[in-house]
């Protein structure tokens, strides 16, 4: 079984920062896309970040010059460091990866529990 933990979120005044992490567990051969994603209240869940094989991540519009993703391949966790804080970035923040457990099977997504960013003063 593959389980994505998050950690990180929290409540930030406007302007602060914030870190998010996501461990990745279990039996993976390879992971193709590790992401990002976030719900507002009474929104469609959007892309945040994401981060391709190859390593280069792509970012919402929304969040570009704020937002950082990186990654630890040996520990398969992926994290998102959030500057500049602003109250439209208040959501439950999701990672997601795409992987392959085995070799030859199939690739599937995954999802994490979610966790809270509230930027409020």
């Amino acid at each position: 079984q593959v389980q994505l933990v998050e950690s990180g979120g929290g409540l930030v005044q406007p302007g602060g920062s914030l870190r998010l992490s996501c461990a990745a567990s279990g039996s993976i051969f390879r992971i193709n896309v590790m992401g990002w994603y976030r719900q507002a209240p009474g929104k469609a869940r959007e892309l945040v970040a994401a981060l391709t094989g190859d390593g280069s991540p792509n970012y919402a519009d929304s969040v570009k010059g704020r937002f950082t993703m990186s990654r630890d391949n040996v520990k398969n966790t992926w994290y998102l460091q959030m500057n500049s804080l602003k109250g439209e970035d208040t959501a439950v923040y999701y990672c997601q990866a795409n992987l392959r457990r085995r070799f030859g099977t199939a690739d599937i997504d995954y999802w994490g529990q979610g966790t809270q960013v509230t930027v409020s003063s």
